[in-house]
């Protein structure tokens, strides 16, 4: 399965480098994993509605590049479905059996997604109501899709 992790902004502190690279270490025996940085688009100071909506549009324009014809596309939204890590498992597991084999996660920047990003899901997940930075979600996701893959497995590791 290749998982790919379109992501809006490069990973600036080291702990959250070295959290991604432990778990894309972990997942190297599952999936192969890539993670697509994309350039944050620049917020001018005080901006207004306007400005912000440029902005996610400038992202999501570049996102909308990345994202290939045949990629399953999982959006990560406040108002999409939660699922419990089981339920994300036996998603990702269905996939797989249902020939999706090119699964793309998007994390948008601190604005969130496009209207056309989010057109583009074929499904919207929500880790939760609460709003989390963005570099804190790949680290989250990332975690989540590697006990996805210990789930299926039926591993040790999700207790």
């Amino acid at each position: 399965m290749n998982i790919s992790v379109i992501c809006i902004g490069k990973l600036k502190e080291k702990y959250w480098v070295q959290a991604v690279a432990e778990y894309s270490k972990r997942l190297s025996g599952y999936c192969s994993l890539d993670i697509i940085e994309l350039k944050e688009a620049r917020l001018p100071d005080k901006a207004g509605p306007a400005e912000e909506l440029a902005v996610k549009e400038a992202e999501g324009a570049e996102i909308l590049k990345k994202i290939k014809d045949n990629m399953y596309v999982i959006t990560l939204e406040v108002r999409g479905k939660e699922l419990s890590s089981e339920k994300l498992a036996e998603k990702i597991e269905d996939l797989g059996i249902g020939g999706h084999s090119n699964i793309a996660f998007v994390i948008g920047g601190s604005l969130g997604l496009s209207e056309a990003v989010s057109k583009r899901a074929d499904f919207k997940l929500s880790f939760s109501q609460m709003t989390f930075p963005h570099q804190m979600m790949r680290v989250i996701l990332l975690e989540q899709v590697y006990r996805s893959f210990k789930i299926i497995r039926r591993e040790t590791y999700h207790k």
